[in-house]
């Protein structure tokens, strides 16, 4: 999940990552014949303002996004010409409440363009993002609209403004200065060159990046050779193939991150290996969809714009706005953590190696065997592997009675599925959700399947934040990729997926709680390095035992999860942290590489770079790759650029609070209540770190995440 910012969701949006949209403000204006049939133009008569999906075509997105820029133009211009003296009205409050036309637009047109996207969508995304890096530009760099903001700035301390008021009006400031408010002519004129490539080249990279993994997928002759695979994935496989015009074939489709589910089950290495070889190499094979030279452009391009506003680098752009607050505490936590987690990775591996010489393999272990000999090793050391577990986690009992049931306990929240609530894809379910005292909070849908349509990985939106300017209650989403089952049959979860599932609508709840007045705190409008905090607290839901023995039930019998099996899946929570921290270090620390660059220090070859810095970490282990290599990392060619760490930073804060719930009793009411006051409800109203310590009640303390991580013990090797 990202952070948005203030002005507009376009503008945010602009940039390549997908954040919550303002929700509507302001009265309805006539609208013209053409206009009348473009459901955008009007704001949804649906309940909570939902999308009117049942209307929208793909033609509606292009005038609906011009109309909806010429529109908060004007706004703007009118708040910059305002012959009044500024004041908080006028000027902070009036930009909150512009944009309406626009918003609404592109916050389903950029969940659209990543959830179920087409060449229309495509088309228009690509003429659309320098068009969106202008419209931002022509807010942030207009001189007379800044002026404004920096009187009123100037004048804080004497216009009694209340605590959230008086944050608003400073993070105008910071972000009109972090734009180039404050740059010469001249200098505003290169950033908005910059910025306009910017935006073309990340929109590029993404619709790479989909395409990549859908012409990488690996077809396969033989149904034999899928030996080892579920049932449920071999006709799935099959399925796929059929679709894809090789009936009588399999197809096994690719996910974004480098590692591939089937590899820890597939028993045929050579399959394993072209599997994982294809995976690595998305992106960087000299076709159409290689990603190797808009890399390196992004990353020369925002230096660039990093030393003409007066930074080092990118990085230090980024993190002096977050809670990490500057390169070298970034640098300090991965370096720190670094060789520890090899090492574990490395006794990880010595132990995987042990059973491969023990069955006479002859072979070293490799990235396309680690999965499949990681199942191997768990089932050794705890006596259970992967696919005992997948009949006990059903995806309707897993959401329902596993990551609802922990919400009711929590926080007393209800759920009602609504049919009547149109959607963009048959696989999509809302549900509404209600509080402990039955009043509606929200809508909440729910997208868990793959498709070719759909980009990789699991993100959280919101298609209407909360905003106590107008009484707009929220609408956010949930979007997984897990692999659709044949019809009829069950869809049956990795625990990976079950986590994932929980982790996401931990992002939802930040944002179905939000209660805050200005749009611009909204749910989970909080600093990159903070926002996956609460989600990641959420996780731990997952494997709590009263909740894991109330969704974890066989979906044949009905039987309850086996207490034996459930004795070794808790005890085996810290099982492969060595290979899961590896592989997320160096993903994070190629993002520090990349954008810890000055101009003229960018390479031109994309891939030497990425092995001379994973090796200049002591993160260059082969069997285990980085989670995304460069020239598929949407992380960070969206949101996330110099932010991955948030991640591993955010889950100091999350092991430190999960510790806080042990300690007070668990699933408790008054312990969900207590975090959803102190610090989920509160959004980005006021400082992070500040809500941590209202939660915790003391600065975060690291110990908890080394112990989870099993990094408190570890030594480095050779």
């Amino acid at each position: 999940m990202t952070r948005k910012l203030s002005l507009a969701l376009a503008i945010a949006l602009a940039l390549g990552a997908p954040a919550a949209a303002l929700a509507d403000a302001g009265p309805a204006k006539a609208v013209t014949p053409a206009e009348a049939d473009n459901p955008f133009f009007q704001a949804s008569t649906l309940p909570y303002q939902a999308p009117r999906f049942d209307l929208i075509k793909d033609e509606h997105y292009g005038p609906a996004l011009e109309a909806g820029m010429a529109a908060h133009r004007a706004e703007i211009e009118a708040i910059a010409d305002d012959p009044a003296p500024p004041s908080f009205d006028n000027t902070i409050v009036a930009m909150e409440k512009s944009g309406a036309l626009l918003n609404r637009t592109a916050a389903v047109f950029y969940n659209l363009a990543g959830a179920h996207t087409n060449p229309t969508i495509q088309k228009t995304q690509a003429e659309m993002a320098p068009k969106f890096a202008a419209h931002q530009d022509a807010i942030l760099l207009n001189g007379k609209l800044f002026e404004r903001v920096k009187t009123l700035y100037d004048q804080r301390d004497g216009l009694g403004l209340d605590a959230e008021s008086r944050r608003l009006l400073e993070r105008y400031y910071i972000e009109f200065v972090r734009a180039g408010a404050k740059l010469s002519d001249a200098d505003k004129e290169t950033l908005k060159a910059i910025n306009a490539e910017l935006a073309s080249l990340a929109t590029q990279f993404g619709q790479n990046v989909l395409k990549e993994v859908n012409a990488s997928a690996v077809l396969v002759e033989d149904a034999a050779e899928l030996a080892g695979l579920p049932a449920e994935a071999v006709t799935a496989a099959a399925e796929a193939a059929k679709a894809a015009g090789h009936e009588g074939k399999c197809l096994i489709a690719l996910q974004n991150t480098s590692g591939q589910p089937p590899l820890a089950y597939l028993q045929n290495r050579e399959l394993r290996k072209r599997i994982m070889a294809a995976s690595l190499a998305r992106g960087a094979r000299g076709n159409e969809f290689d990603n190797r030279e808009i890399v390196a452009r992004v990353a020369r391009l925002r230096a660039e714009r990093a030393a003409l506003l007066g930074y080092d680098s990118h990085a230090a752009y980024v993190l002096e706005d977050e809670t990490a607050g500057s390169v070298e505490a970034v640098n300090k936590l991965l370096g720190d953590l670094a060789p520890a987690a090899v090492a574990n990775a490395r006794r990880e591996a010595a132990e995987m190696q042990a059973i491969i010489d023990a069955e006479g393999g002859g072979f070293q272990l490799e990235a396309a065997d680690w999965a499949y000999y990681a199942e191997k090793l768990r089932k050794q050391k705890y006596d259970f592997d992967e696919s005992q577990l997948r009949p006990y986690f059903e995806l309707n009992s897993v959401l329902e009675n596993g990551v609802f049931y922990a919400a009711n306990q929590l926080y007393g929240l209800s759920f009602k599925e609504r049919k009547d609530i149109p959607v963009y894809h048959p696989d999509v379910r809302v549900w509404e959700v209600f509080d402990a005292d039955g009043s509606p909070l929200g809508l909440f849908y729910g997208d868990f399947y793959a498709r070719p349509s759909k980009r990789g990985g699991a993100w959280m939106n919101a298609y209407v934040p909360q905003n106590g300017l107008t009484g707009a209650k929220p609408v956010v989403a949930n979007h997984q990729n897990i692999p659709k089952p044949a019809d009829g049959q069950p869809t049956l979860m990795s625990f990976d997926e079950v986590t994932t599932m929980f982790h996401e609508f931990g992002h939802a709840l930040h944002g179905l709680f939000s209660k805050v007045k200005y749009p611009q705190f909204a749910g989970t409008s909080v600093p990159r390095d903070f926002v996956e905090y609460p989600s990641q607290v959420n996780e731990m839901w997952a494997t709590w035992p009263s909740v894991l023995a109330n969704y974890a039930k066989h979906y044949q019998t009905g039987e309850p999860i086996p207490q034996d099996l459930l004795d070794k899946v808790l005890a085996a929570e810290q099982y492969g942290q060595g290979h899961a921290t590896t592989e997320y270090l160096a993903a994070a620390i190629l993002d520090q590489h990349w954008h810890q660059l000055g101009p003229d220090q960018v390479p031109t070859d994309t891939l030497a770079f990425e092995a001379q810095a994973l090796k200049a970490a002591g993160l260059d282990y082969p069997p285990v790759p980085p989670r995304y290599r460069s020239t598929y990392f949407s992380h960070i060619m969206g949101g996330y650029s110099a932010g991955y760490y948030a991640y591993i930073w955010s889950e100091v804060l999350d092991a430190d609070s999960v510790e806080w719930f042990k300690e007070n009793g668990g699933l408790k009411r008054e312990n969900g209540d207590h975090f959803r006051t102190t610090l989920l409800s509160r959004g980005g109203s006021a400082d992070a770190m500040q809500l941590f310590r209202n939660f915790r009640g003391r600065d975060p303390e690291v110990g908890p995440l080394l112990k989870r991580r099993g990094l408190d013990t570890a030594a480095s090797t050779d």
